[in-house]
């Protein structure tokens, strides 16, 4: 491989791939890479191998819009996304553009040469590739290690504790007695698929968690396959599923009483008779404050009519040597304890960027479109939406960098740099979400504006329009060419 390409590549996960089919339908002759810190392909969901890791959105929409998702699961399991992840690399011909264990540690950007000098480690030594376009598809998940409190005297429990980050590939759970911390995705995804195995699956929560059941396979999707295809059935049910997740979601932002009651109403009917639901399954915050917890046909609640788990809504106040101690004085037992309290984010995988010498300061930049960086020529990342499927902004950036790259092709420009000169622009977080994992980190990220086109979109119809259709010369967005 060459050690100059036109677009380098960082992260060889689902938007990485995404990525590279998107370039390389739209520029075969162009030169591209794609450098991945890991040995494999998959990103999240090669990372991810706990039992029951699952996606939480569905797969018409998590899906790639160029490929359609064809199996009847519409809340698929982890090893057929990434399944579907490396067939889509395989037959582009993607994975032979993949040089795998390159973590990148550092790019300079030189508008003299109007190219990134990227340097990245692989096998301890530093190699170094130069771009003309860099492309960040990294997400925004810490992979070296999950988020874990510090519990009171851990180290007394006697048996074993796990992070779902790094699952052990030969852990004994069967007939076991396991605590779940833990009430978000990975928790309720772990608690009915540990329960088929171990003796009882208990899971604890500070605070319960909004949690829908919906079914594992739709119906429509696979009827309208039959009738018309998977493409244009695809399409339609992407579309479909758009325009519900979407009335959901505004829904929920303007009438939050009724959302809440559909969902209270839900969930007691698939729990047993006198269940405490107001206790368990009744958040403090409104709906879409923070993501709502898919579960497929009702698996979790299911676990919990057949007694092999339950909830307790509670504090820990320290471990002991057979389990854990809560605050209301309640002792539970545990072989095992699994701590799903969260994940930690990094931005850009944690490389340091450099503009002409000057280091880039990411909390200083502004994010145009949600995914490039004012002052920094010449790259794109990839943030997902919060309220509906990854695959679906991923996409759209990718279809904005073809544009993009096209402008300035047909202009014969080197160079474009999003620049933020209207004084009437304020600051805001990037992601407007309440979950624990994005307060504790998003100060390191860029920020967002509080006028367009520096608004972080979170509404897919909205994206489509500007990112799809919107003008590329803008006035924010400037163009050079190399002299």
């Amino acid at each position: 491989m060459s050690d100059h390409v036109d677009v380098l590549i960082i992260g060889a996960g689902l938007s990485g791939i995404g990525a590279a089919h998107h370039i390389q339908s739209a520029f075969p002759r162009r030169k591209y890479a794609i450098l991945e810190a890991r040995e494999a392909i998959g990103g999240t969901w090669d990372l991810f191998r706990y039992p029951g890791v699952r996606s939480d959105s569905d797969m018409h929409t998590l899906g790639y819009r160029f490929k359609p998702w064809t199996q009847a699961e519409a809340i698929a399991d982890g090893p057929s996304i990434l399944k579907y992840v490396r067939e889509t690399a395989a037959d582009a011909g993607i994975d032979k553009h993949i040089r795998f264990g390159h973590k990148v540690v550092g790019a300079s950007w030189s508008s003299s040469d109007a190219r990134w000098t990227v340097d990245a480690v692989h096998n301890g030594l530093t190699v170094r590739l130069t771009a003309g376009f860099l492309y960040v598809c990294t997400g925004y998940y810490h992979y070296d290690a999950g988020y874990q409190p510090d519990f009171p005297v851990i180290e007394q429990f006697g048996g074993t504790v796990v992070h779902p980050q790094h699952w052990p590939e030969n852990l004994d759970y069967v007939g076991k007695k396991v605590v779940v911390i833990g009430s978000g995705a990975t928790a309720v995804t772990l608690v009915p698929a540990l329960a088929e195995q171990a003796e009882h699956v208990t899971m604890v929560q500070r605070s319960p968690t909004y949690i829908l059941a919906l079914p594992a396979k739709d119906v429509i999707a696979n009827s309208l396959r039959r009738l018309i295809g998977p493409r244009r059935a695809y399409s339609i049910v992407r579309w479909k599923n758009v325009l519900m997740a979407t009335l959901i979601y505004q829904l929920s932002q303007r009438r939050p009483k009724v959302i809440k009651a559909m969902i209270r109403k839900a969930a007691a009917k698939q729990l047993p008779p006198g269940y405490e639901v107001d206790v368990h399954f009744k958040p403090r915050y409104n709906p879409w404050d923070q993501r709502l917890c898919l579960v497929p046909d009702g698996d979790l609640f299911t676990a919990i009519r057949r007694r092999k788990a339950s909830v307790v809504t509670d504090r820990i106040q320290e471990f002991t040597p057979s389990g854990l101690r809560l605050e209301s004085g309640a002792q539970l037992d545990a072989d095992i304890v699994v701590t799903a309290t969260g994940l930690r984010l990094l931005a850009l995988g944690g490389m340091r960027l450099t503009v002409d010498g000057h280091d880039v300061k990411l909390p200083e930049t502004m994010a145009y479109k949600g995914m490039m960086l004012s002052g920094v020529p010449n790259f794109v990342f990839t943030v997902g939406y919060t309220n509906a499927s990854w695959t679906l902004k991923a996409d759209l950036v990718s279809e904005f960098t073809v544009r993009l790259l096209g402008h300035l092709d047909a202009n014969g420009y080197t160079q474009c740099v999003p620049v933020n000169d209207d004084p009437r622009v304020t600051e805001q977080p990037l992601l407007d979400f309440d979950a624990g994992y994005v307060r504790r980190s998003i100060d390191e990220f860029p920020r967002a504006g509080s006028r367009q086109p520096w608004q972080m979109g979170m509404s897919y119809a909205h994206d489509v329009v500007k990112l799809r259709h919107g003008r590329i010369d803008d006035g924010v967005m400037r163009f050079t060419a190399l002299r």
